[in-house]
């Protein structure tokens, strides 16, 4: 727990902490929040603020925002980290916010990373939010719908921050050339091609932009007259190895592991390598992907083409021996196989409906004509009696009851006539209208 100490001006901080913004007029980015006449700054200005919620990816301007607003409102502020505080910390800031009310001072508690908190610690803020004693400010990365209890959530306004423009932060980076906080006293030659690129690699990022602008110019060459040159040769250096905006553990891992089943759903086998690369650049394990792509081979593609299984089997196997980077291309050929196989959700749909019946029909008997029969008691008890073996006859089929009585005559598996699926939707038409003769 910090108060008022989270923006202090101290000798050694980075680059990003001394170009914090003090005001919206500073502030980058979040035009359709924070924009002439947009929501968000009018309610800031207007000095009408609630308990809100920042969602966002990293680096947008969360906690800026927050202390933009805290300085505004002339509120205490108070920043929780989600990961150090616990229920104790928060009723004894809570109390204190309590008697600050009465004293007729607003408080901003700031939590960071509010997705972190379990339910009873964000429970915990719940009756000082409803009754006023706080202004609760969090800021998550992930989805608050799915991270943050429905009580709390009802009570705060979500506001949606985007990835900051490659212009945004060209802005930004310039400004940090010129500004006293930044790089304002010395003589930094750097060109605007050099800011661009920096800016695209912080990937929408501020505090990545501003990170890599402070290791560029700290390794550029010093001129004779003591002002720094970055060359082309150190930035390449300082940012030769991207890193792509995916959290293994968090909602864009899940975004783009949709993104590569959507795509191959979607026979296009360009966008789903493009996918598939996005997530093993960025780390993830490709065994995780080939287990999807197993999942698909029989969710999407199923008897369609029978092979895709064998395939994506196949894939996992080889990724299991060699792993990265080598089984990359094991993973590309069973990507573009599943997205260019003919398509059947057949099997998928059949399971559904099946299983739907089978949670409603959970204490069905089986039928006593399938029922096995090891023992004397169940043979008198006529378990197995009437049984037909499909071996013995010509065509290798019975008219045999299988289903629950209840069940009788349903049909779960329907296939499409995609693929292979053709045949067997035929061979399933001559079974059925062979048991309705016989």
């Amino acid at each position: 727990m910090e108060q008022q100490s989270l923006f202090e001006n101290e000798t050694n901080q980075p680059l990003a902490s001394r170009l914090r913004p003090g005001n919206l007029d500073e502030f980058v980015g979040q035009s359709h929040l924070i924009g002439e006449g947009k929501i968000l700054r009018r309610l800031i200005e207007d000095d009408k603020i609630s308990s809100m919620i920042f969602w966002g990816p990293p680096g947008v301007g969360k906690t800026t925002l927050a202390s933009i607003i805290a300085n505004k409102t002339h509120s205490v502020f108070i920043n929780f980290s989600a990961v150090t505080s616990g229920i104790k910390e928060i009723k004894t800031v809570m109390t204190q916010a309590e008697q600050a009310r009465k004293m007729g001072e607003k408080t901003i508690v700031f939590v960071d990373e509010i997705h972190r908190f379990n339910k009873a610690q964000q429970d915990a803020f719940l009756p000082f939010v409803e009754k006023g004693s706080i202004i609760l400010i969090g800021a998550t990365t992930e989805n608050p719908s799915f991270e943050v209890n429905g009580a709390l959530l009802s009570r705060c306004k979500v506001f949606v921050l985007q990835a900051l423009k490659t212009e945004d932060l060209v802005q930004l980076l310039k400004r940090a050339i010129t500004d006293e906080r930044g790089f304002g006293g010395q003589k930094v030659n750097i060109t605007d091609e050099q800011l661009e690129i920096v800016a695209k690699f912080a990937n929408g990022d501020a505090r990545n932009a501003l990170s890599t602008l402070e290791m560029v110019v700290l390794n550029g060459n010093v001129d004779t007259d003591g002002g720094i040159t970055v060359t082309d040769e150190t930035l390449e250096q300082c940012i030769s190895k991207k890193s792509l905006l995916y959290d293994k553990n968090g909602e864009e891992h899940y975004n783009i592991i949709s993104a590569l089943h959507k795509s191959m759903r979607n026979s296009d086998p360009d966008a789903a390598v493009y996918w598939l690369a996005r997530m093993l650049e960025a780390g993830e394990d490709p065994l995780y992907v080939a287990r999807r792509v197993t999942r698909f081979a029989s969710e999407d593609v199923g008897l369609a083409d029978p092979h895709a299984l064998e395939i994506a089997v196949a894939a996992y196997q080889a990724c299991h021996f060699i792993g990265m980077p080598e089984c990359s291309v094991h993973l590309t050929e069973a990507v573009i196989y599943m997205s260019l196989a003919p398509k059947s959700n057949a099997l998928y749909m059949a399971y559904e409906t099946a299983k739907k019946d089978a949670i409603k029909e959970l204490a069905e008997p089986v039928p006593l004509v399938i029922r096995n029969a090891p023992t004397k008691l169940m043979k008198e008890l006529n378990y197995g009696k009437g049984y037909q073996y499909a071996h013995d006859s010509a065509e290798k089929l019975t008219n045999m009851q299988c289903l629950p009585d209840s069940l009788l005559g349903k049909e779960y598996y329907h296939p499409t006539e995609q693929g292979l699926e053709e045949k067997y939707k035929a061979k399933l038409e001559r079974i059925k209208n062979w048991k309705k003769t016989h």
